[in-house]
């Protein structure tokens, strides 16, 4: 990378991070508001940035992602339950290897990024009855990692799953520090970098992230896989 694509992608970084910033301040208050605002704002990045992970004449040919229609019955408040055996993360690694050590999640190219499994999350609403494990980036700084697949993942989304934290990229969408808890709203769900151009090295939702049922909430494909014809996008 040349110089100025460093700063490019700095300044990329920063104007995700305020998108996330406003969205947190203004869902509290209006989510459905909130998600139209930050679509528009992300569209406008991923079309015009020099950054976006589109391919340039994806860019040109964009109007913006596609998304599903805001369903408040996806945002829901869940509280991060211990694994047992896991340790905080200025704790020592456990030498016996146990979950609690690093370990590496499937990964798009042949890069490898070390995580740990922090806990896990209870889903409610649509989702009752279903957990999904959190990580830990284990690289410098570290940040929350919640990534999953489900019903929709290779018709509806990217195969190899969506996002829906991913801090070290600003993806965040809120906390209660004192009951513990996160928010997580399916609806900003979506695809990491390397669904668009596959010279992005992306971490994947291993199987244990996988639910059983269709998550119709935050990104989709423009055209569905099933539908797609021979020299499609």
């Amino acid at each position: 990378m040349a110089e100025s694509e460093f700063l490019e992608l700095l300044d990329w970084r920063r104007r995700v991070a305020a998108l996330f910033a406003a969205w947190r301040e203004a869902s509290e208050r209006d989510p459905v508001t909130a998600t139209s605002a930050f679509r528009a704002a992300k569209d406008r990045l991923f079309t015009q940035h020099p950054q976006s992970p589109l391919l340039p004449a994806a860019r040109d040919q964009a109007e913006g992602l596609a998304y599903w229609t805001y369903d408040a019955a996806y945002r829901m408040t869940v509280r991060l339950e211990p694994i047992e055996g896991t340790v905080g993360p200025h704790d020592e690694e456990d030498s016996t290897g146990s979950t609690v050590a690093p370990l590496s999640l499937p990964s798009s190219g042949p890069g490898s990024i070390r995580f740990r499994r922090i806990g896990r999350v209870r889903l409610v609403g649509p989702l009752a009855g279903r957990t999904l494990a959190v990580f830990w980036i284990d690289a410098y700084g570290g940040g929350l990692f919640l990534p999953f697949r489900d019903a929709t993942s290779g018709r509806e989304t990217y195969g190899a799953g969506r996002y829906l934290l991913d801090t070290i990229k600003s993806a965040d969408h809120g906390r209660d520090m004192a009951m513990d808890s996160l928010l997580l709203d399916f609806n900003l769900a979506f695809h990491p970098s390397c669904a668009y151009d596959p010279r992005w090295v992306c971490p994947l939702a291993p199987r244990e992230n996988t639910l059983d049922v269709a998550v119709p909430a935050g990104e989709r494909l423009s055209v569905p896989v099933g539908e797609r014809v021979s020299g499609s996008a």
